[in-house]
């Protein structure tokens, strides 16, 4: 029986050793300055199995948490499957984050070993040290390192619902989440890909799918990784999203399958027409969020489905839903209509039944016996907040959907306050605890203003103990303000906008008010008075 995603890939790289497993294209190998070419199914379970060997020996067994970060390098699936067969669970680590967030992740996941990229390394430790953590560091060619710490659970043998990895999300409380996510998790996103049918239909040993989404996501880390294990193809991973070659990248992996967000058709909508924007092989796009205007119209100039999904990274395919099937309603934020093993509420604030066509607040669980199957294990250390998640039997998702008469879900509207921006979810609260620490900041809040290419954009409203009475002031503190934020939080999550304000709307307990403040934040984003800081917004790697 397979338990584990070890086991899961082991199987598969007994049954076809010779097919690719992973493909690293010359752009994506150039700019990583590692080796282009593929790698075989059998050839890479002889190197998971020889450092899982090396893990063995320095102490490594069931129980522990070890951060990775590693980008989308081979080498992150290496190090996962090989620490997964002992029971060892990988906390992926966003290389944009920096120092108050990696300061936080490191303390909060108790990882006892990083192996990560050596430009980091210093980051890293001295994140470690100022969460009170001590960690072993090594980086991906090096051999593990030996540990003292013994592991948690070496008296029993890893299974299904052992950890398997921890993936932080934003929530609206400020601090991100960590979400416990078993084996199963995984197993089950595998089995449901290979098992969905329709116009997502997987032929084994055949489909090479196509990502640039990060592995410190659920997308490309569980249901993309998983798909391809579970089926013998070949995964195509990008260091990120390039417009300019991305059609070339298409063409040049021959991939089949291609995983997207939002952002990624209205960008290539962009680019004038060419003779050979239907010269690829792809058969169905996987994704979420594209702009209903450009739906239909990309799909006809390029060929091919954008097939729109829903899940969170805690429901994993336990209750995903997905279009798969005709009609989809292209262009109308439709998501398709739940399987028989989803089960599906729409609920007003009453708690009562939302009408058809009325908007309303999905909840969702996986039907039969246990609820909860697929789903993540919980939060990590705030068991408050899974209860809550699991009011009644249900797992809230935070996102207003509506049901159309033929039955289908179409996408409305975020109940959460999170700020979405290209595909990556930002928590306010947590923003705004960081920027509070510049010297020149009395106050702030921030809010979500629309972008026409990113879906929304940071908006600072800030409160700051000088007023700038000029524009070459306020420029020069938004400015000042941005670039010590870049230090501090990854390059998305920093304001695009900088708007100096005398207050922000707040409560009688002092607690900001958030309607007021979108209020604000759009009046103040309409009539221009603000500092354009978006051109600072840049990858602090890309400097490395």
């Amino acid at each position: 029986m397979v338990a584990t995603v070890y086991q899961a890939f082991r199987q598969t790289a007994q049954r076809w050793p010779q097919k690719p497993f992973l493909c690293t294209l010359p752009e994506t190998a150039d700019i990583y300055g590692i080796e282009p070419g593929e790698l075989s199914y059998g050839d890479a379970l002889a190197q998971i199995d020889a450092l899982r060997d090396s893990y063995q020996q320095a102490g490594y067994g069931h129980g522990h948490r070890v951060g990775l970060l590693l980008e989308n390098r081979p080498s992150f699936f290496i190090h996962w499957f090989a620490l997964n067969a002992l029971g060892v669970s990988v906390v992926p680590i966003n290389a944009d984050l920096r120092a108050a967030e990696l300061e936080y992740l490191l303390g909060h996941s108790e990882v006892v070993a990083i192996v990560a990229l050596p430009r980091r390394h210093a980051d890293l430790l001295e994140a470690a040290e100022r969460a009170g953590r001590t960690v072993s560091m090594a980086g991906p060619d090096d051999p593990p390192v030996a540990l003292t710490v013994p592991a948690p659970a070496a008296d029993s043998e890893p299974g299904e619902l052992t950890e398997c990895g921890l993936l932080y999300t934003s929530g609206t409380t400020g601090r991100p989440k960590g979400c416990i996510l078993p084996n199963q998790y995984y197993l089950h996103c595998g089995r449901w890909y290979a098992g969905l049918g329709g116009l997502v239909t997987l032929r084994p040993g055949e489909e090479r799918m196509l990502t640039p989404l990060p592995l410190v996501h659920m997308n490309a880390k569980a249901v993309s990784t998983m798909a391809m294990v579970t089926t013998g193809g070949c995964l195509i991973v990008l260091d990120r999203f390039h417009p300019r070659s991305w059609w070339q990248s298409v063409r040049e992996s021959r991939a089949t399958v291609v995983h997207y967000l939002g952002v990624m058709p209205a960008i290539l909508m962009q680019a004038p027409a060419s003779a050979d924007d239907r010269n690829h092989q792809v058969r169905f796009g996987f994704g979420a969020g594209v702009d209903r205007t450009l739906h239909a119209p990309f799909e006809e100039r390029f060929g091919f489905p954008l097939l729109e999904a829903w899940a969170m990274t805690e429901t994993g395919s336990g209750a995903v839903v997905i279009a798969n099937e005709e009609p989809r309603h292209v262009g109308s934020h439709c998501f398709g209509i739940e399987e028989p093993e989803v089960e599906v509420r729409i609920v007003l604030d009453d708690g009562s039944e939302a009408p058809v066509g009325e908007p309303g607040e999905l909840l969702v669980r996986h039907a039969g016996d246990n609820p909860r199957y697929g789903f993540f294990a919980g939060y990590l250390k705030d068991e408050a907040a899974t209860r809550e998640a699991w009011a009644g039997g249900w797992f809230h998702t935070g996102d207003i959907v509506r049901r159309d008469p033929d039955g289908a879900l179409s996408f409305v509207d975020r109940k959460k306050n999170v700020i979405r921006r290209s595909g990556e979810n930002i928590a306010a609260v947590e923003v705004e605890s960081v920027l509070q620490h510049h010297p020149q900041v009395k106050s702030i809040a921030v809010a979500a203003v629309p972008d026409p290419v990113r879906g929304d954009e940071v908006f600072a409203c800030v409160v700051p103990v000088a007023m700038p009475v000029t524009d070459a002031a306020r420029n020069e503190a938004a400015e000042d303000l941005v670039q010590w934020a870049l230090g501090e939080l990854a390059y998305y999550k920093v304001p695009g906008y900088v708007a100096y304000v005398n207050e922000v709307p707040l409560t009688t307990t002092n607690k900001v008010q958030r309607g007021e403040l979108k209020t604000l934040a759009s009046k103040l984003f309409e009539e221009g008075q603000y500092v354009d800081t978006r051109g600072l917004k840049k990858r602090q790697g890309d400097t490395l």
